[in-house]
């Protein structure tokens, strides 16, 4: 029978503001893919179609109390493993990378439900660990074997933003957990040492990236296009902006997948400095409210859950605005919540669920 306190702790307010950003999203995506002279792109119709069946992935993941998700977080945890190795072995490939799978008539790209799943993971781990008593360097070395699999072959994908991704929601967990700074110092020297490893799954396109960020005028007509025309239409925004659908960069399609990874700079550019800003204090209050939650919920691995889900969010939107910017290479990061694309949407929504279920049930017992 369902518990009335629960519709009356369920905050509608954050799920509202979920909706809202994601509608915003939905007419930035209709201005990024609407031309002069060309017939509407139906594109934005289907964002509003994965944002319906993001609502519902959310109420699922709202629905079922976190303590049995947390029961069954290997499970999750082994099910996105299973999933990342169908996509190495038979995924479909395309823009040089090999990260999707198909499922009937859909597509999905396992990877982003692993951010998830390796979130689940962890929270459980660190959360049963500190019940037996405290962290001991075995256990840090089990954490990394739990990062390391799913990491692994993402980049045999490979997919250098959420190898990036799945590094810091992991260092913030580990961080949280209260990792010794020694440990800390031998794991980070050990990063850098794994860079030359790494190196060598990259694709050519994205060597190349990284490479003229650290020298922009490297390639400009080549794999520094996509920097130099989104600082462009970013700059060229000024204080009001161009107005909607008056954006010369993106009207004009100067910016590559203006309506994806550089949907931020075809809204800098439209409503100038004033819309940037709204849209990162709606962001900002999202955090800070996660935050919030996260300091009231009753157990670990609450606490770390909602921790990791919204520090993944955090670090999506200050790697795409850095990376539209200038100010980070370009490595494939939407803009949440904002981006076109149906499997980060659905997880992201997926996200929020979780964040809501523990919100509303931090009240109940058991």
């Amino acid at each position: 029978m369902l518990d009335r306190r629960l519709i009356t702790h369920f905050d509608f307010g954050f799920l509202f503001l979920i909706l809202f950003l994601s509608l915003i999203g939905v007419g930035a995506i209709y201005s990024a893919s609407h031309f002069a002279g060309s017939p509407p792109s139906a594109l934005y119709l289907k964002q509003l179609n994965w944002i319906g069946f993001g609502l519902l992935a959310l109420l699922v993941a709202a629905s079922v109390h976190y303590q049995t998700i947390q029961r069954y977080a290997y499970v999750i945890y082994a099910v996105s493993v299973f999933l990342l190795i169908i996509v190495a072995v038979k995924g479909k490939v395309g823009m040089g990378a090999q990260r999707w799978i198909d499922i009937g008539p859909l597509t999905l790209q396992p990877s982003e439900l692993t951010k998830i799943a390796l979130i689940l993971a962890l929270s459980r781990y660190i959360s049963d660990t500190r019940d037996r008593g405290e962290i001991t360097l075995r256990n840090y070395g089990v954490m990394g074997v739990i990062i390391g699999i799913p990491l692994f072959l993402v980049v045999r994908q490979p997919d250098l933003g959420t190898t990036l991704m799945l590094l810091l929601i992991s260092m913030t967990l580990i961080f949280i957990a209260g990792i010794p700074i020694k440990i800390l110092l031998v794991g980070g020297i050990a990063s850098l040492g794994a860079v030359p490893f790494l190196w060598r799954f990259l694709k050519d396109y994205q060597k190349q990236r990284l490479l003229v960020f650290l020298k922009p005028d490297l390639d400009p007509s080549g794999a520094g296009y996509h920097i130099i025309q989104s600082k462009i239409a970013i700059g060229s925004g000024g204080f009001l902006g161009k107005g909607i659908l008056h954006g010369t960069q993106s009207q004009l399609r100067f910016i590559p997948e203006q309506h994806t990874d550089f949907i931020f700079s075809v809204i800098a550019e439209e409503t100038g400095f004033i819309g940037v800003l709204v849209l990162l204090l709606l962001f900002a209050y999202f955090i800070f409210w996660g935050i919030s939650f996260a300091l009231k919920a009753p157990d670990d691995f609450s606490t770390l859950t909602i921790a990791g889900l919204v520090s993944m969010i955090a670090y999506y939107v200050f790697v795409n605005i850095g990376m539209t910017s200038g100010v980070f290479p370009v490595v494939g990061i939407p803009l949440p919540f904002i981006s076109y694309g149906g499997s980060a949407l659905i997880a992201l929504f997926i996200a929020a669920g979780l964040i809501l279920n523990i919100r509303m049930r931090r009240f109940q017992s058991g």
